[in-house]
């Protein structure tokens, strides 16, 4: 990805049920930091893995959102990004 391709991922505010599309800043399998919003108002916030690291979870303005990847999936999407950069070399 080149710096104008920020990848977005779906995320679900557990009150109303809405799906945001929100850019990540950062992701590792032992959190997901991603920006909601976008310019002066946009908001950082860190997503760790449920107890039963089916999803993660956090929390942004009082508000929980949940991203329902389960750490085994996200570590196979960072290894398969991984290869992907060491091929293009």
């Amino acid at each position: 990805m080149g710096p104008m391709d920020a990848e977005k991922i779906p995320v679900r505010v557990t009150s109303s049920g809405q799906v945001l599309e929100v850019v990540v800043f950062s992701k590792r399998p032992e959190s997901i930091e991603v920006v909601l919003g976008a310019g002066v108002h946009s908001v950082r916030c860190v997503l760790t893995p449920t107890r039963n690291r089916q999803a993660y979870a956090g929390s942004a303005m009082g508000r929980e959102i949940v991203y329902e990847r389960s750490c085994g999936e996200v570590q196979a999407d960072l290894a398969r990004v991984e290869r992907y950069r060491e091929y293009k070399r």
